[in-house]
């Protein structure tokens, strides 16, 4: 009997137009220079909606055939001007990293850490709203209002849980990408990182093991390392988030109590899993029970029409811990955060109640105060325009001037991880660079293992002008003569 055949997956909507506009460009309907009709032409004659039409250019766009011009439109990339290569998926090291690395990339997080303050460095490395493009006139209001609204001007302690109207209104808000929570489901904290915490310390104990993307957020690493807690790098594609398949075998092996992913725009590489993937994702660890802490702290910075959805939008089973701020959209400094904790809401308002007392009522009461005003959907389509904006403008610098680099191309976010050839020495680029003036992230800190040390990341959260194009271009004369140093004698 001859085994079945697979059935390939329907195609959606907008590759269904991808492919049939790929096939015209190849087949030379559609020639270097051709402009493509417009998002709203191309909705209209098809059919379909405007959001769709969208992500078919986006994913042409990624592939390298199309390229936007500002305030133009779509055309089909000239010949002669290869697609920027993508970064190489990600493959960690297995084994458990040696005490040496832990010391070189904690010595190496101190060092970044001390770049970020300072006023002479063009900060290209940090992952953070440009102060210039937030609202900060409406966040004093928010505060003022809240100091009225609140007892005693907000000087008493907030319920264990946090701040009513702040909880409130993330509920209201999760309806936009599905969920459907309600106040008494989330848990009010001082921003994503102090979500994490919690989760982590309610779900594991030391020795346990937390999986994760590789690369992934450095304080990740460094919090499982300081709670004792062992760390699983998984493999990572730049384009699709973390290899599902590698996780399936450990989870099969019973090595994974707990896992820790940023499904959406993930930090450093600014990846963002599809939506196919996400389903499958919460049913392997449905079939395992282990639960995902979800970090979906970049989920509102999306380039596409909609908002991705996190895997808690697919979660029937209470596994998925939620974990979101307003530090990446609204003011970092606010130490605005929740989790929406699924079946582990009481162990975590105990441990909240033990660890913190309570959160900050003055910030969280404002930051509910401007979202129940209606008006956080009109600054992040602003803010998601100038972050599109300035990522098509940093890759343009880094395409035409950067020797020999793989560069990622998010569609959401603040992130560019740029991969060197190997045997460059991104950590010494790092230094050289800030002698020159220049703050970027070393790969080097993304990790437990000795790799990525010819990689290195890019925000580009600053407003792209004459002072930034001038810093990538001298930024792109280092990597050149990092390039010419590493390599071989001919």
């Amino acid at each position: 009997m001859n085994p079945a055949l697979p059935v390939a997956a329907p195609l959606h909507k907008y590759q269904v137009v991808a492919h049939h506009l790929t096939a015209q460009i190849r087949g030379g309907v559609l020639r270097a220079g051709d402009k493509l009709p417009s998002v709203r032409v191309l909705s209209r004659e098809q059919g379909l909606s405007v959001s769709t039409i969208l992500q078919a250019y986006y994913a042409l766009e990624a592939s390298g055939l199309v390229e936007v011009r500002a305030q133009s439109g779509y055309y089909v990339r000239p010949v002669g001007r290869p697609a920027p290569a993508l970064p190489t998926p990600t493959q960690p090291a297995a084994h458990p990293p040696e005490l040496a690395a832990f010391s070189e990339a904690e010595d190496l997080i101190a060092e970044y850490s001390a770049h970020m303050h300072r006023p002479d460095l063009l900060p290209l490395s940090v992952s953070v709203p440009d102060p210039s493009v937030l609202p900060v006139a409406r966040l004093a209001e928010a505060v003022r209002r809240a100091q009225q609204q609140l007892p005693q001007a907000g000087t008493r302690y907030e319920p264990v849980q946090g701040n009513l109207l702040l909880r409130q209104q993330i509920a209201r808000y999760s309806m936009l990408w599905g969920g459907q929570l309600t106040e008494h489901e989330l848990i009010a904290t001082e921003g994503c990182m102090a979500a994490v915490t919690l989760c982590l310390l309610a779900l594991t104990k030391p020795g346990d093991t937390l999986a994760v993307e590789s690369p992934t957020y450095l304080g990740v690493l460094q919090l499982a390392r300081a709670l004792g807690r062992q760390v699983l790098e998984l493999p990572t594609h730049p384009d699709t988030g973390v290899e599902l398949d590698a996780l399936a075998a450990h989870l099969a092996a019973g090595r994974v109590q707990v896992c820790l992913f940023t499904p959406n725009f993930n930090n450093p590489m600014g990846s963002c899993m599809p939506e196919a993937h996400k389903r499958r994702l919460v049913q392997l660890l449905e079939r395992y029970q282990v639960p995902l802490i979800e970090d979906d702290l970049y989920g509102d910075l999306h380039f596409g029409a909609q908002r991705p959805k996190p895997c808690k939008a697919f979660d029937t089973s209470g596994l998925v811990l939620w974990c979101g701020s307003v530090s990446k959209t609204l003011a970092p400094g606010y130490r605005v955060g929740w989790v929406a904790p699924g079946r582990y809401v009481e162990q975590l308002k105990r441990l909240k109640l033990y660890q913190q007392v309570a959160s900050p009522g003055l910030t969280h009461q404002a930051i509910g105060y401007l979202l129940a005003t209606g008006r956080y959907e009109l600054h992040l389509q602003r803010l998601r325009r100038f972050l599109l904006d300035n990522y098509r403008r940093y890759a343009r610098v880094i395409e035409q001037h950067f020797p020999a680099t793989k560069v990622s191309r998010p569609q959401g976010g603040f992130l560019l991880w740029v991969e060197l050839p190997a045997g460059v020495d991104a950590t010494a680029l790092f230094r050289r660079a800030a002698q020159a003036g220049i703050s970027l992230a070393p790969g080097r800190m993304f990790t437990l293992h000795e790799q990525y040390h010819n990689c290195f990341r890019l925000s580009y959260g600053l407003p792209f002008g004459e002072e930034v194009e001038a810093g990538l271009i001298r930024l792109a004369g280092l990597v050149r003569e990092a390039i010419g140093l590493a390599a071989p004698p001919a």
